[in-house]
């Protein structure tokens, strides 16, 4: 049985199909139907709905997630906020701002805007609040009806704005100094959950439990934010069998600088690693902003991009630019390996049978090293790359003593730009060497045609993005060029 608030109160629930989601469950068996379906994989915003867990210290940090690619499994010992919550009066600022500003058009995507705004005013510290907060807030709000000015004016002014609900108010425990002793009274024991169909999911709470499940089922699903494996569900119409969450286990969370390294749990969300990593390498931020949107930022985890094997994941090729190494678990232990190395083809990594991602270990910069992270895709916010670029460059001298070259989208895996490399190391970092650099990428890959780019077009923006990192060096009386402005 799982329990979790729902807008206030206790909710337990059993006997539910583990690829059962939120929105679902929602619409379907609460007749809760403010939460809108308009794409069911994570992109349109519609579905917006807040969570909230309480840290060691019970402060709860309330987030804005897609509740059409989140499985209901992964409510137990949270709190579940809808747009219902906010019926009653006072009405929330937010909501203030929507009406005085003329936010809502249509209608139909107002809910999960509403339920962005309002999770950023909760988590806002000292009333303030940027403009480009608001903005990346409602990165993954789609407004069909091009109402955005009138909506990022009400965000701003709802933003200055306090809240205070009476105790009776379904969503009082976002208000400053509530009480989070609902949630403390929740178990934090391992969840198992039988279906009728046969189906189960399991969600152990430390690492000893999470190796037995996967000795006694290696073919097992893991699952952590489900963003992208929830796909399966949602648009392939899969059902999964069988899924492990790790999102409870407590050794594979957290960001930790260990010497020279920095220790990223496997099932740690990019929201919850970004501002630690951005601090030890400044290049990761902006791909970061653009790395889905929010909502997926909040559910999905750096063990899942990586495990998922994609050729176009944003992560991989700056871990692989940077050396980074991977720490595998499983029945027999750990083990440690290159990332590099843990790519074999499209969607086929090095894991053994039972084996999973526990942590990734990222060196820390070293004298004269440069990152430069490279994202291209048709859409600023809230898409997929077709081509991504990261080069660590180490230049001594106005030469190039060591490189590393990594690409995703140009392969079936990402993979390093081994032989434009060679061309790099040893030579002065110049336009020249640059242009002659690009021209053995040729050699390094042959991309294919798809429906984000074709084979020409990669191959081509590849050596641009080579050459964009020169035109942006240090050593250039220039501002370092970028496309991660929004207009």
């Amino acid at each position: 049985m799982i329990e979790f608030l729902l807008n206030g109160q206790i909710e337990k629930v059993d006997q539910f199909d583990p690829n059962l989601s939120i929105l679902e469950w929602l619409r379907t068996k609460m007749r809760l139907t403010g939460t809108k379906e308009g794409c069911a994989s994570g992109d349109c915003g519609a579905c917006t709905i807040i969570t909230g867990t309480a840290d060691q210290d019970g402060n709860t940090h309330y987030d804005a997630i897609n509740s059409c690619i989140t499985l209901l499994g992964s409510l137990h010992g949270k709190e579940l906020i809808t747009v219902e919550a906010f019926q009653q009066k006072p009405r929330h600022p937010v909501q203030q701002g929507m009406m005085e500003k003329h936010g809502a058009q249509c209608g139909f995507c107002t809910p999960g805007i509403v339920m962005s705004l309002t999770a950023l005013h909760a988590n806002r510290k000292n009333s303030t609040v940027s403009r480009h907060q608001i903005l990346e807030a409602l990165s993954g709000n789609l407004c069909r009806c091009t109402g955005y000015r009138p909506i990022i004016k009400a965000g701003q002014d709802a933003m200055v704005k306090e809240w205070t609900p009476n105790t009776e108010h379904p969503a009082a425990g976002m208000a400053p100094g509530s009480s989070e002793s609902a949630l403390s009274r929740i178990h934090q024991n391992n969840i198992t959950i039988e279906a009728a169909g046969g189906s189960r999911y399991d969600a152990p709470v430390c690492l000893d439990d999470l190796r037995s499940l996967r000795r006694a089922y290696p073919d097992s699903r893991l699952v952590a934010g489900s963003t992208d494996l929830a796909l399966e569900i949602t648009q392939q119409l899969s059902s999964l069998d069988h899924l492990v969450s790790v999102e409870r286990v407590p050794e594979m969370k957290g960001c930790a600088l260990e010497g020279d390294e920095l220790v990223i749990g496997a099932a740690t969300t990019y929201q919850a690693f970004r501002e630690t990593l951005c601090e030890l390498w400044p290049a990761f931020d902006a791909m970061l902003e653009r790395l889905g949107s929010l909502q997926i930022r909040n559910r999905g985890t750096l063990g899942g991009n990586i495990a998922n094997a994609s050729p176009i994941g944003d992560m991989p090729p700056p871990l692989i630019a940077l050396n980074t190494i991977l720490v595998l678990d499983g029945p027999d232990g750990q083990r440690s390996m290159p990332i590099e190395d843990f790519f074999l083809g499209y969607k086929e990594t090095a894991l053994k049978s039972g084996e999973f991602l526990h942590s990734v270990r990222i060196p820390a910069p070293k004298t004269n090293e440069t990152l430069h992270i490279y994202k291209i895709s048709k859409r600023l916010d809230d898409d997929i790359s077709a081509v991504l670029g990261a080069f660590r460059l180490t230049i001594t001298d106005g030469v190039i003593s060591d490189c590393r070259l990594a690409f995703g989208g140009m392969a079936a895996t990402p993979a390093r730009a081994l032989q434009t490399e060679n061309a790099l190391k040893g030579q002065l970092w110049n336009e020249n060497n640059v242009a002659a650099a690009i021209n053995v990428l040729g050699s390094d890959f042959s991309p294919l045609s798809d429906v984000r780019a074709s084979a020409s077009y990669r191959l081509q923006v590849a050596g641009n993005l080579l050459r964009r990192a020169w035109l942006s060096s240090d050593s250039l009386p220039r501002e370092q060029l970028t496309v991660t402005d929004y207009a």
